[in-house]
């Protein structure tokens, strides 16, 4: 140590320490001063939307019982209604529901979702392998069991399932571009056996070669009734009922039949179709809908649980589209539940109609809304 130095400390040591009245604040008093101080820098960020704020915490509103990330649209809430949360998991907790806008769980910063997300990636990378829960489990050091179940929380299917739609997507995609068979599969990442050609024409709805083709090969049986919504088409494969609609005469149904199935051998058969038409119409009627009915319809893996869980709703009951998106454990798939609604092929065998918006309003009907009011009018009669 230089002798500047030395002295300079000596100084220092020498120094009268100067008396103060001042009060010495209490550990419980910093504490919340350094919380305030903290809730008011995110608060800052929140009034920015400080989209690189979003993944270090939420803000929940009172008012509204909903949390969003930083960078959220949505109008700014008065402060003295705002909480912090470190995590979405915090917040819903505190009983605060997702914003539908903004999406806070799927926000960067998320471990858990960015987990799920790596996951998923790794999956879409090594489709032409073999991928066990085991090796997912190594590669990303979890536990088989709780890769899948934090898997299945976020997304709503399992790893597997997940592998299952991307080689579905990937194969449709090959085929529509022209692919033979056999190099659609293998580029998918199926192998030639029998035992996955018959999966996936069950996915689709028809073996690969048909669906390539625009289903030129396939034979689609139909029939035209009266039913209490207008005009009813019933539609079957040889596997089952493949497309219900409404119009208002023939001639639409079987023009939404050519689209639907552009390259099909049509053929009308009211006598084999009979006994199912009867079954629809007393089911518009307040009858359980028979088991035995068979469908025939192609879905991905999200549009059968949306699907499955509409055939779950009681006779006569409605529920929301977010209500549904959280049974399906996706609560931030509303749209894409109201997609799959949108979407569903079979009228009332599969009863989209009985999806409502959050404030009880009809919300949109493939078929119109005014079958879709006729329709619960009916159940709820009965």
């Amino acid at each position: 140590m230089t002798t500047n130095a030395i002295l300079a400390a000596e100084d220092v040591k020498a120094m009268p320490v100067p008396r103060t009245s001042a009060p010495v604040a209490s550990p419980a008093a910093a504490s919340k001063t350094s919380d305030d101080t903290h809730d008011d820098t995110r608060w800052t960020a929140v009034l920015a939307r400080d989209a690189a704020r979003d993944g270090e915490f939420v803000f929940a509103v009172s008012t509204t019982g909903v949390y969003c990330r930083p960078s959220c649209a949505a109008r700014r809430p008065r402060r003295e209604n705002v909480k912090f949360f470190t995590t979405p998991e915090q917040a819903e907790r505190a009983g605060y529901r997702a914003c539908l806008r903004c999406r806070p769980k799927s926000a960067s910063g998320n471990s858990l979702s960015d987990g799920v997300k790596a996951i998923c990636r790794y999956i879409e990378q090594h489709l032409d392998e073999p991928l066990t829960l085991d090796r997912l489990g190594k590669e990303f050091h979890q536990s088989p069991f709780h890769l899948q179940r934090r898997f299945k929380a976020i997304l709503g299917i399992t790893p597997r399932e997940y592998a299952d739609s991307c080689r579905l997507r990937l194969l449709k995609r090959n085929l529509q571009a022209g692919d033979s068979v056999t190099r659609a599969m293998y580029d998918a990442g199926y192998s030639s056996s029998s035992r996955l050609y018959e999966r996936t024409a069950s996915q689709l709805g028809m073996t690969p070669d048909k669906y390539r083709r625009g289903a030129i090969a396939a034979t689609i049986r139909y029939t035209c009734a009266d039913s209490p919504l207008g005009r009813m088409l019933v539609a079957a494969t040889e596997r089952g009922i493949c497309a219900i609609q409404f119009a208002r005469t023939d001639d639409e149904l079987i023009e939404g039949l050519k689209r639907e199935f552009p390259f099909a051998t049509r053929k009308s058969d009211d006598a084999g179709l009979r006994a199912w038409v009867d079954m629809l119409l007393q089911h518009m009627q307040g009858r359980e809908l028979a088991s035995s009915l068979p469908l025939d319809i192609r879905a991905t893996a999200f549009q059968r649980r949306v699907w499955a869980h509409l055939q779950s709703i009681p006779f006569g009951q409605t529920e929301s589209y977010s209500r549904v998106a959280r049974a399906i454990r996706r609560p931030s798939a509303v749209r894409a539940v109201a997609r799959a609604c949108a979407t569903n092929p079979v009228a009332v065998a599969i009863p989209c109609h009985r999806v409502v918006r959050e404030d009880g309003t009809m919300g949109g009907y493939r078929w119109g809304i005014e079958r879709k009011k006729q329709l619960l009018e009916m159940e709820q009669r009965t």
